[in-house]
């Protein structure tokens, strides 16, 4: 089981030191939070907390996560990258690629790409895309971007986008891995469809099991199976050692953690505390998840 640091919310200035810090400390991954703006009206219920709001606010800091990345990457030389997740309808696929084949290039190829169609109306219409029919233009993008991805002269002809032969460079030397996320089914079909894994947002462990089922079905009818396929979690009701313990038991291959938040630090808190989190979780859990 692997363990990748969540860093949403923090200050800009603390990103290089907390993924040095986690590097050092045995952590897989860096987990990157995508959101593009703080609308002051949203027309639609953010759908991961009981009533709906959101647990953020205008002057909450979002960093770009292909700058982030790219600035952490070139601080650090294991440690792996990933949006947790990428809203794809608002944004347009050959520019993304070019950010994708940019930041690739300068993490070394330690960059996977979460992605998600978006829950925000108001995100994905000011930024140029279309709400209605999002989930077929999300699909065609992650076909579009998979193809860019491969390197060489390529074209495509589809629903939403239409280019002749164009090409990239540089292609990555490495397969980006894409991580679907979404609870609904097609969210799940999608991720068996198209991704190397399935992201959660928060979750109860109860409900995780459910969705690891269900991916198992849906993974076996494309000749597909669990084994390899990586499930990221961010999972409520399940901690300390023996509660990451009945992660990995239900499936969970990376487990997504924001460890100060356990030891009473907030997430503005300064650094210091952050780094005292991060490496106290890697000395109770981390390092002693194979124990007997």
């Amino acid at each position: 089981m692997k363990f990748s640091l969540g860093v949403a919310m923090s200050p800009l200035d603390q990103l290089v030191p907390l993924a040095q810090t986690a590097e050092a400390c045995g952590y897989d991954g860096i987990a990157l939070p995508d959101s593009l703006f703080f609308m002051q009206t949203a027309s639609e219920r953010y759908p991961y907390t009981p009533d709906g709001s959101r647990f953020w606010n205008g002057e909450t800091p979002w960093p770009d996560p292909f700058v982030a990345a790219a600035a952490m990457g070139t601080a650090t030389s294991t440690i792996r990258f990933y949006t947790q997740v990428l809203k794809l309808a608002s944004r347009n696929p050959l520019l993304l690629a070019r950010q994708l084949l940019t930041v690739s290039a300068l993490t070394g190829d330690r960059f996977g790409l979460g992605v998600g169609v978006g829950w925000s109306p108001e995100e994905t219409r000011w930024c140029g895309g279309t709400w209605e029919g999002r989930g077929r233009r999300t699909d065609e993008m992650i076909d579009v971007l998979k193809l860019v991805l491969a390197g060489g002269m390529v074209e495509h002809h589809g629903e939403f986008f239409d280019f002749d032969p164009l090409q990239f460079s540089p292609a990555p030397s490495a397969p980006v891995p894409f991580y679907v996320g979404g609870h609904t089914e097609v969210a799940l079909r999608r991720a068996a469809r198209a991704g190397d894994g399935w992201t959660s947002a928060m979750i109860k462990l109860a409900e995780l099991v459910e969705i690891r089922d269900r991916l198992g079905t849906l993974l076996a009818e494309r000749g597909r199976t669990l084994d390899g396929f990586e499930i990221q979690a961010v999972v409520l009701d399940r901690f300390g050692l023996d509660g990451y313990r009945q992660q990995r038991d239900a499936g969970v291959t990376d487990a997504i953690v924001v460890p100060w938040l356990f030891y009473g630090a907030g997430f503005d808190a300064p650094l210091q505390a952050k780094r005292d989190g991060i490496r106290r979780f890697a000395d109770e859990v981390i390092t002693r998840m194979e124990q007997p």
